[in-house]
């Protein structure tokens, strides 16, 4: 007689591993039953099983020490799940705890995270718990952390870009200000670039799809919020840039002759240009841009929607006259367009320097690898 694991169990283990979740197993099964299961599954890598019998004759100062070596617990009651809980969260661990019975209910309330079985578990487990397993599944567990992994990641790609682009626009109309100069831009076309350009391509980075590393990183310290040393590096090294880009653009073309509103409609042109290219540099904080330029396709089709109408901006009388633009030549484009892909090295450099530890001040090929 055996009730084998779920054939999905054993990959969502390893999944659980690699992404530095520790999980236990917790049993009322003989300890040979649960270390067969525990093999098959992958659970007793280096790890050790302790019976409700030793469990109990453990000081709570013995069993703090030994609760992160243990791989399975068995021949233990629901009570016990109680004591196993407390001891990880006095190591400092975030703790998910299944259940699905009456006596399971101190466990689940006393977890960070507790998950009640919606198929077999009773009303007080599931009163008691955060969440509600509606398939009895260990694996639909580990997809749900990788989802959460995945939104947390496109909430700060979306955070970061906008707050960038807000960054660089404020620099720009600031150092105006400062220098002496006109403003470079009319309120029409601030307005547009905030609404229309930084509206689609944020959009689409909130719906990106995930980085291939997300379940192989460890776990993110629940302390810290979005927006951590590098992404703020990483937005305000493409605020600031755009914003000195476009201001020295906008001098130049005071200087070498241009008019005010001819200045004016070239740097509006090269600060939305400017923006779509920071929206690909932004879907990862770690990773260069090379090396999956254009998987996210709807943040492709924002950029085509928004190309086009920047050259109806830009060539159509009427939106000539609403905001402010005029035809551009050839050397008018090529003016533009220099400035603009500047950006995009710019962040490359500052992800490299992160990615090497630089900026902490660590020696290459010295300490721990970044994940």
């Amino acid at each position: 007689m055996i009730d084998p694991p779920r054939p999905e169990v054993k990959a969502a283990i390893d999944k659980c591993e690699q992404a530095g979740i520790m999980p236990v197993m917790i049993t009322g099964d003989h300890p040979v039953t649960a270390g067969a299961v525990g093999r098959e599954l992958g659970l007793l890598k280096g790890g050790r099983i302790i019976t409700a019998r030793e469990l109990d004759a453990m000081s709570d100062a013995e069993f703090d020490r030994e609760v992160g070596n243990v791989a399975i617990y068995a021949r233990v009651s629901p009570a016990h799940k109680l004591r196993v809980v407390s001891a990880l969260q006095k190591q400092g661990h975030i703790v998910a705890m299944t259940g699905d019975g009456v006596n399971d209910a101190p466990a689940l309330k006393k977890a960070d995270i507790g998950i009640a079985m919606g198929i077999t578990g009773t009303d007080v487990a599931r009163e008691a718990a955060v969440m509600t397993l509606t398939d009895d599944n260990f694996a639909s567990i580990v997809a749900a952390v990788e989802e959460g992994r995945a939104i947390f990641d496109n909430i700060k790609k979306y955070l970061m870009y906008l707050l960038s682009a807000n960054i660089g626009e404020i620099g720009l109309m600031a150092g105006a200000a400062l220098a002496g100069l006109p403003l470079p831009m009319t309120a029409v076309q601030i307005l547009y670039v905030n609404l229309a350009t930084d509206g689609l391509p944020a959009l689409a980075l909130a719906g990106d799809s995930p980085e291939a590393d997300l379940m192989r990183r460890p776990p993110r310290n629940p302390r810290t919020g979005i927006f951590t040393r590098p992404v703020i590096r990483l937005m305000l090294g493409g605020g600031l840039w755009s914003a000195l880009a476009n201001l020295s653009l906008f001098t130049w073309l005071l200087k070498a002759g241009w008019g005010l509103s001819e200045a004016m409609a070239m740097t509006f042109v090269a600060l939305v240009l400017i923006e779509f290219s920071k929206a690909y540099n932004f879907r990862s904080d770690r990773r260069s841009l090379l090396t999956r330029p254009f998987p996210n396709r709807w943040l492709n089709l924002a950029i085509l929607w928004e190309l086009a109408v920047l050259l109806a901006i830009v060539y159509i009388p009427f939106f000539q006259m609403l905001f402010g633009t005029f035809s551009l030549s050839v050397l008018d484009w090529t003016i533009i367009v220099a400035p603009a892909l500047t950006i995009s090295p710019v962040l490359e450099i500052v992800k490299w320097l992160e990615r090497r530890g630089l900026f902490a001040g660590k020696v290459p090929g010295a300490g721990e690898e970044r994940s």
